[in-house]
């Protein structure tokens, strides 16, 4: 879309959102850097970077506040289960709201007169048009140009290559408890660094975030990253999943994160760049 924007295919929007949770992979932040060089800064559009804070230190932190991700639970008595996901509200959700109040002239907790809004587009193509869906704000108004432009997830695979970005990687918490067997493998085997980022991250949560043990509220069970609720670096990522196996090579499969269309609300996500006019 913003690349659209800064062609002139879609209107010049006043500026695109990145909700940063402070633990993407090194690829998605190098891409992030390229697109303001190479597509924004050219067309005079401004890329702001939001943030919440670190989800993987928040985690980690006694003394922080942190809002859950979705682990994987093996309770006690063999049971399995999933904590809240409250992380797509508070790392991706809340600072970009926080920013649009701000460019309103309206920081919170000011309240925004009725009929100010910000138009804001959101990167859902047409395999996934279920998935769009209205803000929960009034002064804030999705849009969704793909779906109007009819392109699907194949025709913005072909836009992107056509400007040399077919390499565009994908948006999402290196330990996102929703990725698949393709994701978690591809982070082993291109990235050996954050493969061991994540399987340190994977252990250290087993009993939980810090913040819940300290104040005494300790797990039940114990949690994992991994939806076979077994340690990581134990996992079977190798195992071929039937959404793997019947994807095209073009299409993949989707591991991603966006802020109105995470995958733990219906399916895999596409991005999340939100851009506003």
């Amino acid at each position: 879309m913003l690349a659209l924007s800064a062609e002139g295919i879609l209107p010049k929007v006043d500026c695109a959102i990145f909700s940063d949770t402070g633990w993407e992979p090194a690829a998605v932040y190098a891409h992030l850097s390229r697109l303001e060089r190479e597509i924004a800064a050219p067309a005079g559009i401004p890329v702001l970077r939001v943030s919440s804070g670190n989800i993987r230190n928040d985690a980690l932190d006694p003394s922080r506040r942190f809002a859950s991700m979705p682990l994987y639970i093996l309770n006690q008595d063999g049971k399995e289960g999933m904590t809240r996901r409250q992380c797509t509200g508070e790392y991706k959700i809340k600072p970009i709201k926080r920013k649009i109040r701000d460019l309103l002239g309206h920081p919170y907790p000011q309240r925004i007169p009725k009929g100010v809004f910000v138009e804001q587009w959101v990167g859902i193509s047409t395999d996934e048009f279920h998935r769009a869906k209205d803000a929960d704000v009034q002064y804030m108004r999705n849009r969704h140009p793909l779906i109007e432009l009819g392109w699907s997830r194949s025709d913005c695979v072909r836009y992107l290559t056509s400007l040399g970005l077919s390499g565009t990687p994908k948006s999402s918490c290196l330990g996102c408890p929703y990725h698949g067997n393709a994701q978690w493998r591809h982070i082993r085997d291109t990235s050996p660094q954050e493969w061991q980022d994540v399987v340190e991250f994977d252990a250290a949560i087993r009993q939980g975030n810090a913040r819940a043990n300290a104040s005494g509220s300790h797990l039940l069970g114990q949690a994992f990253l991994h939806r076979s609720r077994v340690p990581l670096s134990e996992a079977p990522i190798d195992h071929v999943t039937a959404p793997e196996a019947t994807a095209s090579e073009e299409e993949g499969v989707v591991d991603g994160c966006s802020p109105w269309a995470c995958r733990g609300e219906a399916g895999p996500a596409q991005d999340d760049f939100g851009l506003a006019s």
